[in-house]
């Protein structure tokens, strides 16, 4: 004879599942911590709100070398190069051509996406050192040419060429500063939110599959070619348009401001950061910054060697930058039943 389990000797589970509350916990994290942004420039002086905008833009730049190089594979040692291209495209823009500096970020975008593009055409048949010593090339040539006599009209020449930084638009009582930090804000979280979304589509599939194992791409019926020059063009249009950001917020352009150290730096940022990880183009955009003032803190005279042993203790500490070092917290949380629901509905 087939008996019912009464209802009440059924274990209840009480309290959302583990995956809804780990959900529900980052959700909450990450609103506190966007409040926490658009709340700062209002609570702290304008050489820092002018700092903290750079490092939103150079951001940008490295979430641009992230998709390169972390997701498809390919070494830039030259994105210093597009970063430039960036900057002249809105100050050209701006001061000679008398255009709003709104449109100027769209535009430098497009320009670098097709210098990118085309750049990765012939560059396809370049892999790993041999297409980093190209990228080479291009961070090294690319000052001299914005040096060149019959161009010197357009980018300045050595001078370079000085921008008047906008005012807040709608009379919004906020100084300029504070208002390209909003700015600069509004641009990172569109482009983060390309990224993430680009990243986690079919396409973004594609270029992680080209990375992972070409050959078994290739056999999966992936364009190699087109991925391949698409990636390099989305991630010049990144940097580009930090570029253009870049020289807003500074307010001057010259060749000598992009030299091959800048793209160092901005690999710099993106090992610091994780190498396939969007966020962490926000870690190793405060890397680059700070810690080159804190060396300087420390010894002005050494403040290179002092950078030097920073940067060292730090891929020690964190050999996968700070996307492992968050991995691993997270997981000796877990570990610890931070995400386990007790039956009384707690952790």
């Amino acid at each position: 004879m087939k008996t019912d389990t009464p209802k009440s000797a059924l274990p209840v589970e009480t309290g959302p599942p583990p995956v809804a509350k780990k959900s529900r916990v980052r959700l909450l994290i990450g609103l506190l911590v966007l409040v926490g942004i658009v709340a700062l420039p209002l609570m702290v002086k304008n050489f820092f709100v002018f700092q903290l905008t750079l490092a939103m833009v150079y951001a940008i730049a490295i979430m641009g070398l992230n998709l390169l190089t972390g997701f498809n594979g390919q070494f830039s040692l030259g994105h210093g190069a597009f970063y430039a291209i960036g900057a002249y495209t809105a100050a050209i823009m701006m001061e000679q051509l008398g255009i709003a500096y709104y449109w100027t970020i769209p535009a430098a975008g497009i320009i670098c996406f097709v210098a990118g593009y085309l750049f990765g055409l012939p560059a396809l048949r370049l892999e790993g050192i041999y297409l980093a010593l190209a990228t080479f090339a291009l961070a090294i040539a690319l000052p001299q040419i914005l040096k060149f006599s019959p161009i010197e009209h357009w980018t300045g020449g050595v001078q370079g060429i000085v921008i008047i930084k906008p005012d807040a638009p709608f009379g919004l009582p906020i100084n300029p500063d504070r208002w390209l930090y909003y700015f600069t804000l509004f641009v990172l979280l569109l482009s983060f939110a390309f990224a993430y979304n680009l990243v986690g589509s079919r396409t973004g599939r594609a270029i992680t599959a080209i990375r992972d194992n070409p050959i078994a791409a290739k056999a999966m019926g992936v364009n190699l070619s087109l991925y391949k020059s698409l990636t390099f063009g989305v991630s010049a249009f990144y940097t580009g348009v930090a570029g253009a950001l870049g020289a807003i917020v500074v307010q001057f352009v010259a060749p000598d401001s992009f030299t091959f150290a800048l793209s160092v730096v901005l690999f710099v940022g993106l090992v610091v950061g994780g190498v396939g990880w969007i966020p962490g183009a926000f870690f190793g955009a405060l890397f680059i910054l700070f810690v080159p003032h804190l060396a300087e803190g420390v010894s002005k005279g050494l403040a290179g060697a002092v950078y030097g042993i920073m940067l060292i203790l730090l891929i020690f500490v964190m050999p996968s930058g700070a996307a492992g070092l968050l991995k691993l917290v997270f997981d000796r949380l877990a570990a610890a039943g931070w995400w386990k629901v007790s039956p009384e509905g707690r952790k």
